[in-house]
Formats: C-alpha cells, structure tokens, sequence
C-alpha cells in the first residue's frame, strides 16, 4: 500500500509540473506581446540569466549538498571563453557557445577535484578563494598581448574586459525587434536547463545526488561513487551556467569582471534561499521575487540593498524553506485536513444494515 501511494504522489507532482509548464511556456509565447516597454523586456532576459544560474546552483547546493561558491567563477569562464574565441580567431558566436561551456565544465572540474576531500564550509572557502582568484588576475592583467589598430590589448581583456566581438544574429535578421529575438533564445535556453535539471534529478543519478547529501555514509555503503558522483553533479551544472554566460556576453556583446562581483554572488544564493533550497521551481520563484523587489526599490538609493536584506533574512526566518518550501506545507497540510475530515464524518451518515429491524414473517407462510 506504502508503494501505491507513493506511486500516486509521484504522478500527482508529475502532473503537477507539467500544469505549471504548460502555463509557463504560454506566458512565455504571450509575453513579447504584451510589453511595450523595451526596458522591462531587456530586465526580464536579465531575469532569465539568473534563473538559469541559480539552477544549477541550486543542483549543486540544494540537490547534492555541495556549497560551491565558484558559480559565477564558471559563469564567467562560460563568457569570457566564448568572447575570446570570437575576438582572438574570428569565430562566429553560435560555434564559439558550445566550445565556452565545455572550457567551463573542465574549469569546473578542476574545481571539483580540489574539492573531493573537502566537506561543508571547507568546500565554500576554496572556491571562493579560487573565484576570487580568477577575479584578481583578470583585473591585474595589463600586459600587452595583442595590438588592435592603436589600442594594446590584455589577454583577459583586464578591468575593461572584452566587447564588440559579435552578437546572436538578431540585429541584423530582426533589425528593431531584435530583443525580441534575444528573448525567445535566452527563453529556450531556460526551458531546455530545467528539462535537463528535471531529468536528473528525477532519474537514478540524481537520487544518488540526494543520498549523498542526506547520508553520505549511508550513500558510500550502499555503493554510491561520492567522488564520481560529484565531478559529474560539478561537471552538468558547469555545462549549462557556462552556456548561460557564453549568452549573456553574445547577448550584451561585452562580457567584464564585474561578473565576478561579490554581489552578483550573493544574488544567486538569495534567489535560491528566497524561493526553496532544493526545490525544483524556487530558483524562478525566487528570481521573480527579487528581481521584481529590487525594480520596486530602484530609487531608493541605498535603502535598496537594505530592502533586499530584509526580504532574505525574513525568509530565512520566517520560511526556511523558502515560498515554494512553504506553499509545499501548506498543499500537504490541507490534503491531511481534508483526509481527516472524510475518516472523521459521522456513522450515521450512512444507513446501517444492523440497525434495520426487520419484521418476522407470518406463522404459517
């Protein structure tokens, strides 16, 4: 009976998901026709950028338990990468987007060995030793590598970084709607992260993500691969945040170190605390929430990061488990009130057989 019912909540949070991405897709299509506004368009690709990062954060962290600090670290290996390969050989962006997030699965797998003796917040000091170290030798970087008609160029690009190196085509096939196109592009590229992300961990891997992060002993006794395990989990979040940064610098057509910045850092993790830690949707409910906070409190100078503050540490509090977390709670809580309820109506409501007194027959018939 414990199989079937699980059996049936399982197909119920399938169908759950599917509603949810039926809805979101037509929002999706009908989105472009219903904002004028070129400014919230260009806000909500931005919005876009940091769902798809804080997924796969959220996939380390929140799915297998690793607090890796190097997201944004393997963000801007993905940009800077795609960008390099476009100023530096010519190449077009969509041939240099695939070659960028694979430069920053081997970044990330680097990361990964250096952290396979390494638990908890050990994990989170080294990588953001090495994310903060990438950052300084980029914006330390001013020797000359290469003369671009009178202008000397860095081969990080340095503090200016790199710009103008080539765009996604929009420009010139769209003309005036060509944040449109970008849109609808960045908008697949989200779709296609989550589908992935919920194959994984709805698939044998990723239960094998969840064990190690609930039991580790338990997970390795069992004959998980913890080291295997997490190279692969550092490997396929890598592939597509560094994807999402080979966009985002063809999409800006710049791509600098302030990628790198502590507070875009600190953003990511907001969102995926804000909407649910391990939960398949708060990485978007989370960056709704925020990003549309923090266009509220746009004027309002530096109560701004104030504002944002307070919202995280409200959730933290008040919702540890995040919106998606707590709306989570509350579906079950009234699934057992209403269970309850149904076990707890009134015998009598029914008539009983036993109590139905029926007369005896006639003698002699």
């Amino acid at each position: 009976m414990t199989d079937t019912m699980s059996r049936s909540s399982m197909s119920r949070s399938a169908k759950t998901d599917l509603a949810i991405s039926l809805v979101l897709i037509a929002a999706a299509i009908a989105l472009p026709f219903m904002v004028d506004s070129r400014y919230i368009l260009g806000q909500i690709v931005l919005a876009l950028f940091y769902a798809t990062i804080a997924s796969q954060w959220n996939l380390l962290f929140g799915f297998s338990g690793i607090f890796s600090l190097a997201q944004m670290a393997i963000f801007a290996f993905g940009g800077y990468a795609t960008a390099m390969l476009c100023f530096y050989f010519g190449w077009n962006v969509w041939a240099a987007l695939v070659p960028g997030a694979l430069g920053a699965v081997l970044f990330s797998l680097v990361v990964g060995l250096a952290c396979l003796r390494l638990t908890g917040v050990y994990v989170a000091l080294l990588t953001l030793a090495i994310a903060q170290t990438m950052y300084l030798l980029i914006v330390t970087d001013t020797e000359c590598f290469v003369m671009v008609g009178s202008v000397c160029r860095q081969f990080t690009g340095g503090a200016v970084g790199f710009a103008r190196f080539g765009d996604l085509g929009t420009r010139a096939l769209l003309r005036a709607q060509w944040l449109v196109g970008n849109y609808a592009i960045i908008a697949v590229l989200f779709a296609v992260t989550m589908v992935f992300t919920y194959a994984i961990v709805k698939s044998p891997i990723g239960l094998a993500f969840r064990a190690l992060k609930d039991n580790p002993g338990y997970a390795v006794a069992r004959g998980v691969n913890r080291f295997q395990a997490q190279l692969l989990v550092f490997g396929i979040s890598a592939f597509f945040t560094g994807l999402a940064g080979g966009f985002y610098a063809a999409h800006f057509q710049a791509i600098g170190p302030g990628v790198l910045s502590m507070s875009q850092l600190m953003f990511i993790i907001a969102i995926v605390v804000v909407g649910g830690v391990g939960t398949f949707w708060g990485p978007l409910v989370g960056t709704v929430v925020l990003v549309l906070a923090d266009e509220l409190m746009r004027e309002s100078g530096e109560f701004r990061t104030l504002g944002l503050g307070l919202i995280i540490a409200l959730s933290v509090v008040l919702m540890p488990k995040g919106l998606v977390g707590r709306f989570g709670d509350l579906v079950h809580w009234l699934a057992r009130r209403r269970a309850n309820l149904a076990e707890s109506r009134p015998a009598d409501s029914k008539p009983a057989v036993s109590n139905i007194v029926q007369s005896p027959a006639p003698a002699g018939k």
